[in-house]
């Protein structure tokens, strides 16, 4: 199996734990049996991967998560935690960037009148958030389109598969590594419930360390492993707060929107609050609110 290389121990992770189990060159076999399980393949040579992952350090709004190059194939795998709709798009902009480099770095002129021949795009995403989500979703570039069309002629598409333990079981058991992570996180989870996060990912460490596959590289690497969980953990709560605070202002915008109408109907008060779940005092202050404003 894969040579686990411990030497970048104390180094700070700012990568997602994804990317830092089957992105890095020394887990070529984890990603070859990834790759194998989603292309329906049976490379066999992690020497035949050549991993082109954007890095933030070049290209610092356009990091990815895995990318590479294997048989005229261009792979990009992405892993989210929060659904996210608009992975088409970004995924385009993935590509060009990778196709620009790849043009670069293969000599070809794409301004002669001869054909240029570049790789087959394959673009997955890996979802294990804990929003409920079918096995596979196919995201489509022209959902985004403002006006629909289609004729098909333009089209970008992302699969997207669910890789949350329990979900994709065929995938899983032909990725013993993806079976593993996909475990690993599901304990994360459940010990979280009774524990403080930190334990609770040191305990699942501990668990994984009896596993055939990932499970000592987690081990040998837990320090990273704990920094990276952490920091994603943190950041889907961030991020799950934002949207709870965007949906109650947008909320309160309403209701303010409501009150204004039935205020402008000259509705009392009383049944303005009673209809809109609100005080009359609440009422009763954006009315002088709206009379100060009127008269200034």
């Amino acid at each position: 199996m894969t040579k686990i290389n411990t030497g970048n121990a104390n180094r700070e992770y700012k990568d997602r734990l994804f990317r830092f189990v089957f992105g890095a060159e020394e887990n070529k076999a984890y990603l070859l049996s990834l790759c194998n399980a989603v292309s329906g393949t049976d490379y066999t040579d992690v020497d035949d991967i050549e991993i082109t992952t954007l890095s933030d350090a070049i290209y610092i709004k356009m990091k990815n998560d895995i990318s590479f190059l294997i048989d005229s194939q261009m792979n990009l795998f992405e892993h989210q935690s929060t659904f996210n709709p608009n992975m088409p798009l970004r995924g385009m902009e993935y590509f060009a960037e990778l196709y620009g480099i790849y043009i670069i770095e293969n000599n070809l002129d794409i301004y002669v009148s001869s054909l240029q021949k570049i790789p087959i795009p394959r673009y997955y995403v890996f979802y294990n958030g804990t929003e409920k989500q079918p096995d596979v979703v196919k995201l489509k570039l022209s959902d985004a389109f403002q006006v629909p069309d289609d004729s098909g002629e333009f089209e970008w598409t992302a699969t997207m598969l669910n890789i949350n333990y329990g979900h994709n079981r065929k995938l899983l058991e032909q990725c013993q590594p993806l079976y593993e992570y996909a475990h690993f996180i599901k304990l994360v989870r459940e010990y979280s419930e009774a524990m403080e996060l930190k334990k609770a990912i040191d305990k699942a460490v501990e668990k994984a360390r009896e596993w055939k596959c990932i499970g000592t590289f987690l081990y040998q690497c837990k320090s990273e492993v704990s920094v990276m969980l952490l920091t994603e953990f943190d950041e889907k709560k961030h991020e799950d707060n934002l949207i709870k605070l965007g949906e109650k202002e947008g909320r309160e915008k309403e209701r303010m929107k409501n009150i204004c109408s039935m205020l402008a109907l000259s509705l009392s008060p009383e049944i303005i609050a009673k209809a809109c779940e609100v005080s009359v005092d609440y009422v009763l202050n954006l009315k002088k609110e709206l009379e100060s404003k009127a008269t200034s």
